[in-house]
């Protein structure tokens, strides 16, 4: 949980050659970890790693999936949302505007990037 927390804190720590190596590790605690506080760290330090290939879709995969708790969910989407309004991140946020839960917030953040 400390280097999580490290990578997330201090991204410039990464150099851009290890960032795919650092964002698997993250990746590899979010889903293989049962602790959810650090599936949570996990999943908030992917929003720093989210100009590596296949971060997006693994945190819009977790924030669609509904039997994960909010707090997970919730630092999913906080994580999508920082990478900006790219074409993937939009698409993702167009897949979660209809959720029950997070849709509200989707479709506010697609409004303020003025994208309907």
């Amino acid at each position: 949980m400390y280097v999580l927390k490290q990578l997330r804190n201090a991204p410039q720590v990464v150099p851009p050659a290890n960032r795919p190596a650092a964002a698997n590790a993250a990746r590899d605690a979010l889903v293989g970890s049962r602790d959810a506080d650090l599936r949570i760290q996990a999943a908030l330090t992917l929003g720093q790693l989210t100009d590596v290939d296949g971060v997006l879709s693994m945190l819009g995969d977790v924030c669609l999936t509904e039997h994960e708790s909010i707090d997970l969910r919730y630092a999913a989407f906080t994580s999508l949302e920082r990478a900006g309004p790219t074409p993937e991140c939009i698409a993702l946020l167009r897949e979660i505007a209809p959720d029950e839960t997070l849709g509200l917030v989707a479709r506010n953040i697609l409004s303020a990037w003025h994208i309907e």
